[in-house]
C-alpha cells in the first residue's frame, strides 16, 4: 500500500494488531457498527476499548469486555470524525471468525471500519460523507475497490447483524459518487 494512515484521521495506535500473513493484501473493506455501552455515544469509550485501556469498572455492562482484545483499522464518530488505530498494512482484530467468497480469516485481507451506532439506530449524514472520503480514499491508495465492500453481518452471519438494517447502501453510493 502506498500510504499506511488515512491523512484526514486521527492516529491512536492499538496493541491489538499484527502482521497480514505473508502475501495477504487488503482487498475488502468491511463495514460494523458499534457503541459502548449499548446505544451510549460520544464518551471515548470505544477508543479506549481498542487501545487496550478501557476501565471496566466504569460501567457495569463493560465488565464482560475483560481480556477481550479487538481493534478495526478505522472508527467513525457520529460527528463524522474519524479515528486510526491500525496501520493498513496491519491485521487488525475486527472480523473473527468470518468467510467470504470462498476465503476465511478475513482480518487477513480486509480493511475494518466502525461506525458509532446501533443496529436499530440510523447513521449520520456526517458518518456517510466521512465513509465515503474514506473508502475514496482506501480506493486509490490500497487494493480495495468500489465493488469490495462488505458488512460484518455478511461475512459472520450467525454471529453478527452490524452494520444492521438501517446502514443505508444507497446512501453510502450516493456519497461516494458525489465526491469531488
Amino acid at each position: 500500500m502506498s500510504s499506511d494512515w488515512y491523512p484526514k484521521a486521527v492516529r491512536q495506535p492499538s496493541p491489538h494488531q499484527d502482521d497480514r500473513p505473508a502475501g495477504a493484501a487488503a482487498d475488502l473493506l468491511v463495514l460494523h457498527n458499534i457503541s459502548l455501552p449499548p446505544n451510549a455515544f460520544g464518551a471515548g469509550h470505544i477508543q479506549r476499548f481498542f487501545a487496550g485501556s478501557l476501565d471496566s469498572t466504569c460501567h457495569p455492562w463493560f465488565e464482560r469486555l475483560n481480556g477481550v482484545r479487538v481493534s478495526a483499522h478505522f472508527l467513525i464518530e457520529r460527528s463524522g470524525a474519524i479515528t486510526q488505530f491500525v496501520p493498513l498494512s496491519k491485521r487488525a482484530w475486527h472480523a473473527g471468525l468470518s468467510y467470504f467468497q470462498g476465503r476465511e480469516r478475513l482480518n487477513d485481507y480486509s480493511v475494518g471500519v466502525e461506525l458509532e451506532g446501533a443496529d436499530h439506530l440510523p447513521f449520520t449524514a456526517e458518518q456517510y460523507r466521512a465513509l465515503a472520503g474514506l473508502s475514496g480514499w482506501l480506493f486509490e491508495h490500497s487494493e480495495i475497490g468500489p465493488g469490495q465492500v462488505t458488512a460484518h453481518e455478511t461475512i459472520a452471519p450467525f454471529r453478527k447483524s452490524d452494520p444492521g438494517p438501517l446502514f443505508d447502501w444507497l446512501t453510502y453510493y450516493r456519497e461516494l459518487e458525489s465526491r469531488p
